[in-house]
């Protein structure tokens, strides 16, 4: 019964959004730099090969060469150029406390300006210092052609792989202001996608030792395959290609390859998934958890009976909140 009234809440809350439509399918390889000419499909596959083989270079970026911080706002360039110039620069909103830890936040697909900003306020009041961070094409990024950031998730492959890796290297380059502010400890939060972006650079930027992950999952395909916040992206995409292919197109962009990188590392993990969530499946999170211990991850995992949309309401957005904050607080006392 809770099961089928969660799922019920859960399509409520997803139907309220009447701006989700299909998009066209494109290979998108501009937006990585590559050509769309001959095999588009096979150029992509190419460059996919080599971004898991060398994933260290796919996502390393140097600091950003300018750093505007009026006392709440922070603004860099993005390492990665896109051709909207409202997505060229990155935005965060301090919540500065007197620690050695900060954490950056990254909020869950198409959130407003003031998502997270609770929790933010929260964590500050604890003695944790939060950097409010806004994904790419979202808040001040999203170019006014778009009501939602589609093109962040969406059914241009290569402009998916570059969105993502986008959000990742503007996260380490958040990360190079704060150990420049004197921040000896740095983590991660990050919420859906965000917690996709947490993971991938948790993976690629061991600055960060610890990181709270709320929904989490494996193959960056699946979840949009099979999660009901993406099932008008699947519809573009189902004409087009298969999810296997499609789940080795979008592994670069994906934490499942990339769990053992976090193995004997001493980084530490707490996730929160919902039982009965409809847009991180919850098998596919459970698929993880299980490599998470193959590999021996330091992790803890909290499973609350809600699903995706219902985690941010109460009760459970308290629960989450005050799990996060133990577990941060914790680690500053370790």
């Amino acid at each position: 019964m809770l099961r089928s009234y969660i799922h019920w809440r859960e399509r409520r809350w997803h139907a309220r959004d009447k701006n989700r439509f299909p998009r066209q399918f494109e290979w998108g390889n501009e937006h990585l730099g590559l050509s769309n000419k001959g095999n588009p499909r096979r150029t992509l596959e190419l460059f996919v090969e080599n971004a898991l083989k060398d994933s260290d270079h796919f996502y390393a970026c140097d600091p950003a060469p300018n750093y505007n911080f009026n006392g709440e706002t922070l603004k860099f360039s993005s390492a990665v150029h896109t051709p909207y110039e409202v997505n060229n620069i990155v935005w965060g909103r301090l919540f500065p406390a007197n620690s050695s830890l900060a954490v950056v936040v990254l909020p869950q697909w198409n959130a407003q300006q003031d998502s997270q900003v609770a929790l933010c306020r929260v964590l500050q009041r604890f003695g944790i210092t939060a950097l409010r961070l806004s994904l790419p094409y979202h808040d001040h990024r999203r170019p006014n052609k778009i009501e939602r950031a589609e093109y962040l998730i969406g059914p241009n492959i290569g402009q998916t792989i570059a969105s993502t890796r986008q959000a990742v290297l503007d996260v380490k380059r958040a990360a190079d202001w704060l150990c420049g502010k004197g921040y000896a400890h740095l983590g991660l939060i990050g919420t859906s996608i965000g917690s996709c972006v947490a993971f991938l650079t948790m993976a690629h930027d061991k600055r960060f030792t610890c990181g709270a992950l709320v929904h989490a999952s494996s193959y960056f395909a699946d979840v949009v395959w099979e999660g009901l916040s993406t099932e008008h992206v699947r519809q573009s995409l189902e004409s087009e290609i298969g999810l296997s292919d499609l789940r080795q197109l979008w592994s670069p962009i994906s934490p499942y390859p990339f769990i053992s990188r976090l193995s004997g590392t001493g980084q530490k993990l707490t996730v929160l998934t919902g039982k009965y969530d409809l847009s991180f499946p919850h098998e596919l999170s459970l698929k993880s958890f299980k490599e998470f211990d193959r590999c021996g991850l330091n992790y803890e995992l909290m499973t609350l009976p809600c699903g995706h949309y219902t985690m941010g309401h109460f009760p459970f957005f308290a629960i989450v909140g005050f799990r996060i904050v133990k577990f941060l607080r914790r680690f500053m006392e370790s």
